[in-house]
């Protein structure tokens, strides 16, 4: 039977009436929807603990609600659009709980978050069809929102803080002193921290953005645009942010903006530019369809003669519903069944010995802030009066899991607080034991002097500098039930007036030792 919409939906070109969605089919839909959150428990409450524990994510909270409200904006699709399951989307959610998989084995929590929270919107492309979810397409996108990126950002934020407030605090006259992201003005000492990195700007602009953009633009090209400016704009806001705070810091003797005010400044500034931001923005808006007619998609030949109308049966919905829990659920199964196989309840057996290297007192009181290793090593070495002396750190970890990493993004060199820091560092081709090893370097500044570190990491046998390749090792060897052991190597020296001392320090102990801290890793890997 075929409506005359122009009765009901100005401006709709004629389509076919549809069945309303059988209570059963909703139910269906909704059972398949909400068990990822029971067979991926673990990966939700990560989540769940990020938005706790972070500011700078506590948005995340705000992204389900809001993603529902925009369903229920355009709720008038579900009855002109019929529900039709569609197998394909099946093969997605394949690739979806593989990749959470190799991200389970590695460790990787952020890869895991985005391939469960990307599984809702493909179960809706499952059991709903492409055109019914094709319709619902930025509601269901906007979910991925909700996954707590964009600390890998705040290295390169603070850097790039650090470069324009000291060229902006030149440029207006002052003399300043710069030390890696810490840098002196004659009336004190700043530092750009992550607080200061403008991340949380970044994040919260980006994800008000991607809302504005769409409920105020109908064309694509303005969205995008927009979108662009939302990235664009907090960077730039935060190093004029940076900038002023100095500078009223400077000119009012060090009383203003060097306290809790340092962050209502940054705050009620960033308040202004996204209101300027998006008052701006107004002018070129678009004007919005009724919303029946904005939530139907444009019919179809198949539509128009009503041959696409009919709902799928229930019999239907139910084998996808099936077919979607069951896999959804094979993958955790692995994953509980691969940790049970891979669990070595035996403590880690880590010994070093530097044979013709007398061990002397330490040359410095930097630590390393790696969290949670199963077993540590420190000593320092001096193999001649004529050569710097060298420190060994080797931290190994076993049964690996979140909060308890080898590679994760809290285990630094230093940390932003402390008062050591890094100012420089690279990666080096060297030879261990006759063969090549690339290690990174990196330059250490603190209350003793410079010091130079040589890093790298052993896992499952393979020597690399490389977290992603690391990562990648570490779920191979789960995978082929290898266990998840590994550790990190940290040869340290200090720098005194010429850093070639100390990588020729460092050199020949790579080279007289090296074999022994091999040894020692492989030791405690197998037993």
């Amino acid at each position: 039977m075929l409506v005359n919409p122009s009765k009901d939906l100005a401006g709709a070109t004629p389509r076919a009436a549809t069945a309303p969605l059988a209570p059963a089919s909703a139910m269906l839909i909704a059972l398949a929807l909400l068990a990822p959150f029971f067979l991926y428990l673990g990966t939700a409450g990560s989540l769940v603990a990020i938005w706790n524990s972070s500011e700078t994510f506590a948005h995340g909270y705000a992204i389900l609600p809001i993603s529902l409200w925009l369903i229920w904006r355009r709720r008038a699709v579900f009855n002109a659009v019929p529900a039709r399951p569609w197998a394909p989307a099946l093969l997605l959610l394949a690739m979806l709980g593989a990749g959470w998989l190799l991200a389970r084995m590695g460790e990787v929590q952020v890869v895991m978050q985005y391939a469960f929270v990307s599984m809702f919107p493909v179960i809706a492309l499952a059991m709903l069809g492409p055109r019914l979810a094709g319709s619902l397409a930025f509601p269901l996108l906007f979910l991925l929102l909700a996954v707590p990126f964009g600390e890998v950002f705040v290295g390169p934020l603070i850097n790039l803080t650090a470069d324009f407030t000291v060229w902006a605090v030149q440029a207006t006259g002052i003399p300043v002193l710069r030390n890696g992201t810490r840098f002196e003005l004659p009336t004190g000492s700043w530092s750009v921290v992550e607080a200061c990195s403008g991340v949380r700007y970044l994040i919260s602009s980006f994800t008000l953005g991607c809302l504005y953009a769409y409920l105020t633009y109908r064309s694509l090209s303005k969205r995008l645009l927009f979108v662009v400016v939302s990235i664009v704009v907090p960077i730039v806001a935060n190093g004029l942010r940076a900038y002023m705070i100095v500078m009223i810091g400077h000119m009012s003797g060090m009383e203003l903006a060097t306290g809790v005010d340092h962050l209502i400044y940054g705050w009620v500034f960033f308040g202004l530019v996204m209101l300027l931001m998006f008052w701006v923005g107004s002018f070129w808006r678009d004007d919005e369809p009724p919303v029946a007619a904005a939530a139907v998609p444009s019919a179809t030949p198949a539509m128009t003669t009503g041959l696409a109308s009919a709902p799928a049966s229930v019999g239907r919905m139910a084998a996808m519903c099936a077919a979607v829990v069951a896999l959804t659920a094979v993958w955790p199964g692995f994953a509980r069944y691969n940790d049970a196989a891979n669990l070595n309840p035996q403590p880690v057996q880590l010994s070093t010995v530097a044979v013709g290297w007398p061990q002397v007192a330490p040359f410095s009181d930097w630590t390393p802030r790696w969290v949670g290793p199963d077993a540590t090593y420190r000593a320092t070495f001096r193999n001649s009066e004529s050569m710097p002396p060298v420190a060994l750190d080797i931290m190994y970890y076993r049964n690996q899991r979140n909060g308890k990493a080898l590679i994760s993004s809290v285990n630094t060199l230093a940390a932003s607080d402390d008062a050591w820091h890094a100012v420089g560092g690279a990666l080096r081709s060297e030879t261990l034991d006759g063969q090549p090893l690339t290690l990174r370097e990196t330059r250490l500044n603190g209350p003793t002097g410079q010091i130079l570190v040589w890093q790298w990491m052993a896992i499952d046998g393979h020597l690399t500098a490389n977290n992603y390749v690391g990562k990648l090792l570490q779920a191979q060897a789960k995978l082929r039930f290898r266990g998840d052991d590994g550790a990190v190597v940290l040869l340290s020296a200090p720098v005194r007036d010429n850093p070639e001392s100390a990588r020729a320090a460092l050199r020949a102990f790579l080279a007289g030792q090296g074999q022994a801290v091999t040894r020692a890793l492989d030791h405690a890997r197998n037993h």
